[in-house]
């Protein structure tokens, strides 16, 4: 009989597998449903990975011998910061980890001599300056919610904690679309040509350093949604709010594909501020009803 703490680790395993792969489809779902909205047939769904084996394949290039380590390291930080959650530890630890973790990413673009790669790194930190208090905020929520910073507590409380806490879902949900990359606060790199800024980030990166960007993209993705599932999760009725749990981040998913297909970049002053401005008045607001209640 398996005991508590061999499911946690269980759990973590899985994510350690599984995550890639989830992350992988997630994406070329995405593709497919971006290509659909520009009116275009769109690539297989199964293009991300077609993709990360042809750049595995490729000739190993690198412009300096650091940028490989440091997208490692960023790589392996993620990964642990993901098996910590689903190991149901401390979440503020998980989400420190995870600035650590985005603190080795503008490294590796800083190293390189590219001007675009430099940029790219810059935005990259506005970027974390922009959604860092944002993701501090939503582990206070957690802990207002049910007491504890503990990722298993959260798990496993009697009440969804967006009934409690759902400014503080709503600022997380909005810096997601930082997080994921996406319009109109892709600041650091970006997908689409018509951006001022293409690439940036990823500008000095090709082959397996590339690919070890996007799979450590779709490690994070994971950890993200599976953050945005423990606002819905709860005990009380586990098997219906599992299900409108992964409900919500199927939509949340969904969500900030439509914005990216309908909003164009904007300046960083403006992205920094909004995301701020967002961030203190809705978990300013939804902590003064928490105290005027309690």
């Amino acid at each position: 009989m398996l005991t508590p703490l061999s499911v946690r680790f269980i759990y973590a395993i899985a994510y350690i597998v599984l995550a890639p792969f989830i992350g992988g489809l997630l994406e070329g779902i995405g593709r497919k449903i971006s290509a659909r909205m520009q009116r275009r047939v769109g690539p297989p769904l199964l293009q991300p990975f077609y993709d990360i084996s042809k750049l595995l394949k490729k000739k190993r290039s690198q412009v300096t011998r650091a940028q490989g380590f440091l997208l490692t390291s960023y790589m392996l930080l993620i990964i642990f910061t993901g098996a910590m959650l689903f190991f149901g530890t401390d979440m503020l630890m998980c989400f420190l980890m995870l600035s650590t973790a985005a603190l080795f990413l503008y490294l590796a673009g800083c190293v390189t001599t590219s001007p675009y790669s430099s940029l790219g790194a810059q935005r990259e930190l506005i970027q974390e300056m922009a959604y860092e208090p944002a993701i501090l905020l939503t582990a206070l929520g957690f802990y207002l919610a049910v007491g504890s910073f503990d990722v298993e507590t959260i798990y496993n409380s009697p009440v969804s904690p967006i009934m409690i806490i759902p400014g503080f879902f709503v600022a997380f949900v909005f810096i997601l679309t930082i997080k994921m990359r996406k319009s109109p606060f892709d600041e650091s790199t970006s997908h689409h040509p018509h951006q001022e800024l293409v690439k940036g980030l990823t500008s000095e990166m090709s082959g397996r350093n590339l690919a070890i960007f996007n799979v450590t993209e779709w490690y994070e993705t994971v950890f993200l949604l599976a953050v945005v599932f423990l606002f819905i999760k709860n005990s009380s009725a586990p098997l219906v709010s599992g299900l409108v749990g992964i409900g919500v981040v199927l939509l949340t998913y969904f969500l900030e594909i439509l914005i990216d297909n309908t909003s164009a970049r904007v300046h960083w002053e403006r992205m920094l501020t909004l995301t701020w401005a967002v961030t203190l008045c809705s978990c300013g607001v939804n902590l003064l009803v928490l105290m005027i209640v309690r």
